[in-house]
């Protein structure tokens, strides 16, 4: 048997750390066995997706040097890699549920759905839906199908239970059947969901181990029981760790920088971001920091990883870069990082035009332009004192704006420039007034280039990360105030 292994990621976003991470150990585990590592691209959320999105994973994917033996971008022998283009696939297989009687129709409103988990709740029951609370009269059946009305592929469930579940790593999980709702399978527009595609893709892709994020876990069942329904042999599972905030929260970009393009720009090189994840929750035999992505799949052993959460620490990983940059690079190659890094010509390029109206003598450039080549600019309270706005409505102005950039799909000048007209004219604010603390956050100065050609040419990860430490140097956004916040915020 020939390992392969794969990652899955949905071009929804910028590119996740906990994307690399998982990618990371299948290749290490593929490599280990002499197996080959897929990657496929889950675009089944046709609204949300984006080819932008997709090109940053590959891209992010192999800055880090975590190369795939067949994907979207080189093909394979069991291509397409992309889902959207694998609807036909998906198709035939629901019908092949639906006339084994392994999956039904459901013709329920989403109004009809709420109202059934609420009477649910109420009563103190499970919430998971089961097949027989979704079924209609079966007149009420028949018309609805004979209007032609919109419905959904579930598959068929079991109501009492328990569900084995065997992990490389955890050996049996056992998953009551009462918590397991019957699954949407196919969408009423014809997609399919995850569960669906990822079962299918995995079989005819002939993945052998499924390495993924422990929050699969109470998937497992699901996945279980398609297999059994096609008749197929599942692949072995493995649910790793999830990546932890220093408090043990989960990852998350409201609490912690997640997205690789954010490590790239602050200037984190590659083999350190690398290094650093393979000591997520894994060590090497003799417990060294440092070690090459080569050393790693040399001595990769999926029992050493631990199921305690690994913390990323920023601290953590920005003492590793500086190993590295101390031990790894000679001048001339620490002078070839910093080019690739920032003094590029295409960076570069997009930074002329705002700084060449503003300079009389060449050195006035750098002061002009020095933000964009910098990571968090050295901001404090002080630095707001200028700014005519109470100290609320400012970490309020600032807060709303993150959460309105973490929203938008297109990271361009036009779609800033929308963001801020909204939110000045809900603080009843002209528009410099508004940008005025904004420029300082992203900036770190009140005179500098355009603030929004700033923000597009800095990306989202880093201006974000901007913003949020002005937050952070303002006060910070308690739990109370951040509950009062997110319902203001609501009502926008």
């Amino acid at each position: 048997m020939t390992v392969r292994t794969r990652i899955a990621p949905s071009p929804t976003g910028d590119p996740h750390v906990g994307t690399a991470y998982i990618a990371l150990f299948n290749l290490c585990f593929a490599r280990l066995h002499g197996g080959q590592f897929v990657l496929r691209i889950e675009d089944t959320d046709r609204q949300r997706s984006t080819a932008e999105s997709e090109n940053m994973i590959l891209d992010s994917l192999r800055w880090l040097g975590l190369e795939w033996d067949e994907g979207p971008d080189i093909g394979g022998p069991h291509g397409p890699y992309r889902q959207s283009e694998r609807g036909a696939i998906y198709a035939r297989h629901a019908e092949r549920l639906l006339e084994s009687g392994h999956a039904f129709k459901c013709y329920r409103t989403s109004e009809e759905l709420d109202a059934l988990r609420e009477e649910r709740k109420a009563a103190g029951l499970h919430l998971a839906l089961k097949p027989q609370d979704l079924a209609l009269d079966p007149e009420e059946q028949r018309q609805r199908e004979a209007e032609g009305y919109p419905y959904v592929i579930r598959m068929q469930v079991p109501s009492e239970g328990v569900c084995i579940v065997q992990d490389m790593l955890r050996g049996q999980i056992e998953v009551d059947w009462a918590q397991v709702d019957a699954q949407i399978l196919m969408k009423s527009d014809g997609m399919p969901t995850y569960h669906l595609a990822n079962v299918v893709d995995d079989h005819l892709m002939g993945i052998t181990h499924v390495l993924r994020g422990e929050e699969w876990i109470n998937s497992a069942p699901k996945h279980q029981l398609l297999y059994e329904y096609f008749g197929w042999s599942m692949p072995e599972l493995c649910h790793m760790p999830l990546l932890r905030n220093p408090d043990k929260s989960k990852l998350s970009k409201r609490k912690n920088p997640t997205s690789i393009n954010y490590y790239r720009r602050m200037g984190f090189l590659p083999q350190a971001v690398t290094n650093y994840l393979g000591r997520m929750g894994w060590s090497m035999p003799d417990d060294r920091e440092k070690f090459s992505l080569d050393e790693m799949m040399a001595h990769f052993d999926l029992q050493r990883v631990s199921l305690g959460g690994p913390v990323f620490d920023l601290d953590k990983l920005s003492w590793l870069n500086g190993v590295y940059i101390r031990e790894d690079l000679d001048d001339a190659a620490l002078l070839q990082a910093l080019r690739e890094w920032a003094f590029n010509e295409a960076y570069v390029g997009q930074i002329l035009p705002q700084i060449r109206p503003r300079i009389t003598t060449l050195s006035d450039a750098m002061p002009l332009a020095g933000h964009f080549f910098a990571g968090l600019p050295e901001v404090s309270e002080k630095s707001f004192d200028d700014v005519n706005l109470e100290r609320e409505t400012l970490v309020a102005l600032l807060q709303f704006l993150v959460w309105r950039l973490e929203a938008i799909a297109r990271w361009e000048k036009d779609e800033l420039l929308d963001q801020v007209k909204l939110l000045a004219g809900h603080f009843e604010l002209k528009m410099k007034a508004f940008l005025a603390p904004v420029f300082i956050a992203v900036t770190g100065s009140s005179h500098s280039t355009s603030v929004l050609d700033a923000m597009t040419i800095l990306g989202s990860d880093v201006t974000r990360a901007r913003l949020r430490q002005a937050i952070e140097v303002l006060g910070g956004v308690s739990k109370k105030q951040a509950k009062r916040l997110e319902k203001q915020y609501r009502e926008l």
